[in-house]
């Protein structure tokens, strides 16, 4: 009872006095809600808006003493992938004030936290746990001053350790692998980069970083196929600090075919090249170590125990000395590899070598020769349009394979080894700027760059044939049927009378291969409301199904054998609709698989059902007409007879030539895979041979061979009806007849 007797007792102010105190009041509640906006979308100041960036001030960096028993971070994830080691669901989360919420939809892009420089060390040694390089502080530097950095680490996408991961020789792995485990937002190193150049120790050398990183990213150079970790670890160059010198300051006079300058190839493969410099004197320039000379190399430092560049502040500036061989004239390098044409990149104790930046620097065209080496950003860049590979086995034939490239095609490569070393690898920071490039490609597919913007020059961005422009063909115009048969004469006629049934069937082509016996009486032949045509070809050759007979009026061709009679009209229709949209692919039923044997080293064809395709078989599928006139009349070195003498291989030989024009795979349409004739017995049927699945990977081995690298393409998709499983009326459906498995 005394509360409210003791509130009644105080005086209330008078009414002025009550206004002035509400008007107060609100002034200080408004200035109280511009001060929470302000906090709100000012916050999280990103790169672009001005926010404070991080200090890379090397001096004062404060240190953290790693104890004992300190948590080390979890061994590297080796089964990683995108979809389960990657947290997606942090990246886009830029504030609109951070300038990234403009309309054109520019926040949807990665943003990068670094974290603050720091000194690890042991606390019973005292050993530092990294030294850090001026390289990596260029990598830091870069990452900061570029449009993904983040100073919030609640709006990050990535994160960026500032340990110095560079060179595993400079690093102690398990206290690096505490510091790890130590960041405050590791978290199983989800979304977490590490740069790595040089990876692996004595004696086993491995492929990737020996630090425990758990599911962080490796952006790092030298993976092999074992240790890279496809759509989730980034493949980057080994950096060279001296491929500036490289550069040639006028244009070079090129005098020999090729330059092998590197001071660690294996003794074995040296050998080789000392009897190839005897055979071909004029062709190859073959340098190694002078006999007075002490200096170490680049490319020793980089197989060997130290950094190849120095702290921050310090460079190089020996000059670098080389003898070549058998005569022991000298040589300046890096810029004697100006000298070269082609520039061999041979696998040192390490698969990545720095001399690949140095050759491209100098104008000089790769001769790869590591196998199983991921190239740097392969994911995006089309090696094959500016260098070679051989495998180290075949050494021996690397001069008459570099003779018979034509001066057309050293032009174009020389062309595109200038544009793609200025664009991405002519310094560090193109380097680093060109890794998060292809991360934000990775992370945001529907805003990435295609294939042109990464591979070609604006001004050659043209098509030079109607068959890569941008249109649907005419559907009126609709497709032949061109038959390769021998003298299946009953599926043969099963196989008319169903292709007849198909609406956009313009015509249909009977190649009968068979000069021991003459076809049938045109007479004989089913009575079909379409053209029919009968050629009898003057030998039994695979190629002439790929012919282009002037027959064939339209620019489609169906290329079909005589037993697969199993196909619907639904079917082919749709499969005809399908190539429209695809005109430059092969679109069609049967498809197959190349996959690397590691323990034999070679390719194997592969036909059992997997998630991937890299071949649709010419048994049945769509194709362009110009891909016949290509067949015929410009198929690589001696393929065309092989396929002919052998009897084989001819639909893997134009799944060859035409992902090695496009740079693209072929289309599966609709789910059937079982193309088993019901009226043939094994015994007709070619497939039926025991041999054939050793003798169709021996045509991939071979093809590979002559191509000089791997043109096929592989894809996890196929074509399929849009209301193909739709739970809607068939009178509803375009394509109800679709076969099923």
């Amino acid at each position: 009872m005394t509360l409210p007797v003791k509130y009644s007792a105080i005086k209330p102010p008078p009414p002025s006095s009550m206004k002035l105190l509400d008007v107060n009041r609100y002034v200080i509640g408004f200035v109280l809600a511009l001060l929470l906006l302000a906090l709100w979308f000012g916050g999280g100041t990103g790169g672009e808006a001005g926010g404070e960036r991080l200090s890379l001030d090397l001096a004062d960096i404060p240190q953290v003493v790693l104890d004992k028993e300190a948590e080390l971070a979890r061994a590297r994830n080796r089964n990683c992938s995108y979809w389960d080691c990657f947290n997606v669901y942090r990246c886009g989360q830029r504030s609109v004030a951070s300038g990234f919420g403009g309309a054109d939809g520019s926040q949807e892009r990665i943003s990068i936290y670094v974290y603050p420089l720091k000194e690890y060390v042991d606390a019973d040694s005292k050993r530092a746990a990294f030294q850090l390089s001026k390289e990596f502080h260029t990598i830091l530097k870069t990452i900061v001053n570029s449009p993904y950095y983040t100073s919030n680490p609640n709006e990050a996408c990535l994160f960026m350790p500032t340990l110095d991961t560079l060179n595993q020789n400079r690093i102690d792995t398990t206290l690096v692998g505490k510091a790890l485990a130590s960041l405050p937002y590791w978290e199983n190193g989800e979304n977490h980069l590490i740069f790595n150049f040089i990876a692996g120790s004595k004696p086993d050398y491995n492929t990737v970083l020996d630090v425990n990183t758990d599911r962080a990213i490796i952006v790092g150079a030298g993976f092999d196929s074992w240790t890279f970790r496809s759509d989730f670890d980034l493949a980057i160059p080994m950096y060279s600090p001296v491929q500036e010198q490289s550069r040639p300051r006028k244009p070079p006079e090129r005098t020999v075919l090729l330059v092998s300058a590197q001071l660690n190839i294996f003794p074995r493969q040296f050998r080789i090249l000392q009897e190839l410099t005897y055979d071909y004197p004029n062709d190859i320039l073959l340098l190694q170590r002078c006999p007075t000379s002490t200096a170490k190399s680049a490319d020793e430092a980089f197989d060997g125990q130290r950094q190849p560049s120095l702290v921050a502040g310090e460079t190089p500036e020996q000059k670098d000395i080389r003898c070549n061989f058998p005569q022991g004239n000298e040589y300046e390098y890096p810029s004697v590899l100006a000298s070269g044409t082609f520039c061999l990149i041979a696998r040192g104790v390490r698969l990545a070598q720095p001399t690949l930046l140095e050759a491209m620097a100098a104008g000089c065209i790769p001769v790869i020769m590591a196998d199983n080496l991921i190239l740097p950003f392969s994911d995006v860049l089309d090696w094959e349009l500016l260098s070679l590979r051989i495998y180290e086995s075949a050494l021996h034939t690397v001069v008459p394979v570099l003779r018979s490239v034509s001066a057309q095609r050293v032009h174009e490569m020389q062309a595109q080894v200038r544009l793609v070393y200025e664009r991405y690898f002519s310094s560090l920071e193109r380097i680093v700027l060109t890794a998060l490039d292809q991360l934000n490609d990775r992370i945001f597919p529907h805003r990435s760059r295609t294939y042109l913007h990464w591979n070609v020059a604006p001004e050659r961005q043209a098509t030079h044939n109607p068959l890569f422009l941008p249109l649907i063909a005419p559907k009126a115009h609709g497709f032949t049927a061109v038959i390769l048969t021998y003298d299946r004469i009953e599926s043969l006629y099963i196989l008319i009378q169903k292709l007849a049934t198909v609406p956009s069937l313009q015509k249909i082509l009977v190649v009968w291969n068979n000069q021991r016996k003459a076809p049938p009486h045109p007479s004989l032949f089913p009575k079909v409301g379409k053209p029919l045509k009968i050629i009898q070809t003057s030998a039994n050759r695979l190629s002439n199904r790929f012919y282009p007979y002037e027959e064939i009026e339209t620019e489609a061709i169906l290329t079909i054998d005589d037993d697969i009679v199993m196909l619907t009209a639904d079917e082919l229709d749709f499969g005809y609709e399908v190539w429209r949209e695809f005109p430059d692919r092969i679109v069609g039923f049967p498809s197959r698989t190349h996959v690397w044997d590691n323990a034999t080293g070679r390719w194997r064809y592969e036909s059992e059902w997997t998630n991937q395709i890299s071949m649709v078989l010419t048994g049945a599928a769509f194709h362009h007409k110009y891909w016949s006139y290509l067949y015929t009349n410009a198929m690589p070195g001696n393929i065309k007879e092989w396929v002919d003498e052998h009897m084989n291989c001819e639909d893997i030989a134009m799944n060859f030539l035409v992902s090695n024009v496009t740079k693209k795979p072929p289309i599966k349409v609709a789910p059937r895979k079982k193309f088993k004739c019901p009226e043939c017995t094994n015994n007709e049927m070619l497939s039926a041979d025991l041999n054939h699945m050793t003798e169709r990977s021996a045509c991939i081995n071979r093809f590979a061979e002559i191509y000089g690298t791997m043109p096929l393409r592989t894809v996890e998709f196929r074509a399929d009806p849009v209301l193909f499983k739709d739970n809607f009326p068939e009178k509803l459906k375009r394509f109800n007849d679709i076969g099923s498995l």
